[in-house]
């Protein structure tokens, strides 16, 4: 009988762990929380895109809307407003389609109307052809101005 107390005494000793658990204190605490906070801050600082490229001086600003000649592949949507029976009809097929290498090129636009052409015809000396700009692509549609 008393073998088999001692057995599993034994036995019972190999499961539990050798040492105990190291006590917390309040330094091992706080430097256990920067840690952290040091890992959490960079992989936050990895996770953030880096800025873009944006091209400040672009030669041809004029043309997306502050003068009297719109440039048809880069400039938005709302640049036509000033034009009327342009906006937002014939304007929205100009900005949805392209690039054009002529300003001539717009009267192929599927589904144009023929009062669409006329107006665009009526427009047609303001309107010139500048090689498109990455930059203004995304917001030739939809710049997320509202009223």
């Amino acid at each position: 009988m008393h073998l088999h107390i001692l057995v599993s005494c034994s036995s019972a000793a190999a499961f539990a762990p050798n040492a105990q658990p190291a006590a917390q204190t309040a330094l091992s605490a706080e430097s256990d929380r920067r840690a952290f906070l040091g890992a959490a801050a960079a992989f936050g600082a990895a996770a953030i895109p880096a800025a873009a490229n944006a091209v400040v001086d672009y030669e041809n600003i004029a043309y997306l809307g502050g003068s009297g000649v719109v440039d048809l592949n880069n400039a938005n949507v709302r640049a036509y407003i000033r034009m009327p029976g342009m906006y937002p009809s014939a304007a929205g097929k100009i900005v949805s389609h392209g690039p054009y290498k002529t300003v001539s090129e717009v009267y192929n636009i599927p589904g144009l109307t023929a009062a669409e052409k006329d107006v665009i015809k009526k427009y047609e000396s303001r309107f010139t052809t500048k090689e498109p700009a990455p930059e203004y692509a995304i917001d030739r549609i939809n710049n997320g101005l509202y009223r």
